[in-house]
This record gives C-alpha cells, structure tokens and sequence, in this order.
C-alpha cells in the first residue's frame, strides 16, 4: 500500500519498489512506473497501485478419482503481474487518494481466477486416473497438467499475468480410505519387522548357542590343562620326594658315617682310657699294696718296739699310761658328780694299790 501524507489541501504520495502507481488527471496518465514519489490534489487525481512482485497462492481442493475416490489437492501458483497497464484496465486497482487503501478486491480476483483454473485443470486429469496411482504418480501428473493449463490459458496473459512456478504439495485421499491404504503397507512392514525380529532372535540364538560352545570348549580346555596341571604338580612333587629322599639318604648315610667315625673314635679313646685307668688303678693297687706293706712292717716294728718297752717297764707306769691314754680318750664330761659310795670304793682302791707298791 503506497504511502500518503498530507499538507495543506495537497496529497503526496511515495510508492514501493514493488509497486507499479499510475496517476491520471482528468483522463490523462500523468505518471506512470514503480517507486514514484510525486504531489497531487486528491478531487482531481485517480490513482492505481500494482504489485509487481512474485505473489504465492496456496490453494487446496478436492477431486474425485476414476474409482469415485474423493482426493485433496495442495498446490502452490508462484505469479506476477507482468504488464502493470494491461492489469489496471482489466481489473480494479484503483486506491483511495486519501487513504491509499484499494477500493476493491483485486489480488482476490487473481487468486480466484488463478485457483479456479488449477483446479479444472486438476479436476480433468484426476477423472481418467484410479486413487492408487494418483497417489503413486499424480503428483507429477497433476503438476504438469496445471502448469500446462495455466501456461495455454489466454485469458492470464490477457490479464497481463505470468505463472512463474506451480508447485503440487500433496494428494491425500479421505482419511479412513488412507487408513485403510496404509493397513497393507503397515502389515507388511510388521510382518518384515516381525520377521526382522525372529532372524534376530534366531541369529541371536545361534550365537548364544556359538557362545556357549565356545564357552564349553574353553571349560573343557581348562579342565584339560587344569588335568595337565595337577600331573605335572604330580610328577614334580615325586620328584621333589624323590630328590629329598636322596638327598636324605645321603645325609643319613653322612650321618650314620660320621656317628660310626665317632662312636669308633670314642670307643679308641674310652678303650685307652679305660686301658690308661687300669694302667693307672694297678699302679696306684701296686702303690697302695706297697705302701700298706710298708704301713704294716712299720706298724708291727713300732707293736713290737711299744710290746717290748711295755715289757721293760713296771705295773705302776702301766697304770699311769692307761689312766693316761684313757684320759685322752674320753669324752669331754661337763660337770661329774661323785657320790660317797663311789668315793670310798675308789680311795680303797688307791689305798690298796699304794701299799702293793710299798711291798
């Protein structure tokens, strides 16, 4: 929409880049092209605005198919207006000169004749197709005959519009019907998935089973090496018995060698010593029978030489020797007590024994 502003009883106007503005005063074209900027006077001025640039119209629409099948069509129309005077004299763009608004409807007007042409074009070839390969091939079908039609349609260039690009979105039947298309398709990819699913648990199966061979084969291997293990440790230990057991031999057999050399040894020794003790005790027997020898000649010589100087000597020294010897025998008496009996019969004694040495 151009852009007008006021000043004093005077309009000025500054359209887009994008917009074709024809100004006419009083029937003639006063200015013509895109972009103009330029003062006029509303009573006197009849404007017309353009739109020059590419337009998209989305437009959907409903067809039936050869089997009855009703179908939905999305397409999208790229166009242009590509002569602006042409346009302006076949259909309304006039704009206010207040406002700038349009006084009518005109890109509806486009969109109508550009939608309602498409869909006859959309219509014709959907009629001689089946719905399965309208959904197979109608898009391109359907695509090709709508720009053809609008391309050959005279009335556009008339119009003085141009299709740039017809684009076809989607054909899309009646919901349950397209259900219904898809329940095939679903089962088949169930029944691909189910059978996906069992190979896999199958090949799944088989390598658990290849797993658990592997795992057996690697258990029995074991146990045979374990086996193997336990014979080598086996034969090590006999060994290992054997060794000591030699090794024990020979070191008893050290043993009892060295217990032989040493018992002989001790025997040689204890048999000299034993052979020195006897040497030694029959020459001590030899001494000790001397010596006694000699003891006993000494002692009959000093018998006989105290038996003959006893014989030489009287009875009264005889007694004073055994009161004497007796003295020096006896024990030591602490306290005597003498009583008078004893006393009496020994100064008899004394008295007797001193007269018998006066006679």
């Amino acid at each position: 929409m151009a852009d007008i502003t006021r000043r004093l009883g005077w309009r000025h106007l500054r359209g887009a880049p994008t917009a074709h503005i024809r100004h006419h005063k009083s029937g003639q074209l006063v200015h013509d092209g895109p972009g103009l900027s330029f003062w006029y006077r509303s009573l006197t001025a009849a404007l017309s605005e353009v739109p020059v640039d590419d337009r998209e119209l989305a437009m959907t629409f409903h067809a039936r198919t050869s089997d009855f099948q009703d179908i939905a069509v999305q397409a999208t129309v790229t166009y242009r207006i590509s002569d602006p005077a042409v346009a302006a004299s076949r259909i309304d763009f006039s704009i206010d000169p207040d406002s700038g608004a349009w006084r009518g409807t005109p890109l509806e007007q486009l969109g109508s004749l550009l939608t309602e042409t498409a869909q006859q074009h959309a219509l014709d070839v959907l009629a001689r197709t089946s719905l399965a390969s309208a959904l197979v091939d109608g898009v391109a079908a359907v695509r090709e005959r709508i720009a053809g039609g609008l391309a050959a349609e005279p009335r556009l260039p008339a119009t003085g519009i141009e299709v740039v690009a017809v684009r076809v979105v989607a054909l899309r039947p009646e919901p349950e019907v397209e259900r219904a298309l898809r329940t095939p398709a679903r089962e088949q990819i169930q029944q691909d998935a189910d059978k996906a699913t069992y190979e896999r648990r199958a090949v799944a199966v088989e390598r658990e089973r290849a797993i658990a061979e592997n795992e057996l084969a690697s258990q029995i291997e074991l146990a045979r090496r374990e086996e193997q293990l336990v014979e080598q440790k086996g034969t090590n230990a006999r060994r290992e018995a054997e060794e000591h057991a030699a090794a024990d031999a020979v070191r008893a057999g050290a043993e009892a060698a060295r217990t032989v050399r040493l018992a002989e040894a001790e025997a040689t020794r204890s048999l000299r010593l034993a052979e020195a003790e006897a040497t030694r005790k029959v020459r001590l027997a030899g001494a000790e029978a001397q010596a006694e020898r000699e003891v006993g000649a000494a002692r009959a010589e000093a018998q006989a030489a105290w038996l003959r100087v006893h014989g030489d000597v009287d009875v009264a020294t005889l007694h004073a020797l055994t009161g004497s010897r007796l003295a020096e025998n006896l024990p030591r008496i602490e306290n005597l007590t003498v009583s008078p009996d004893v006393l009496t019969g020994l100064l008899a004694k004394l008295g007797n024994g001193a007269a018998e040495d006066r006679a």
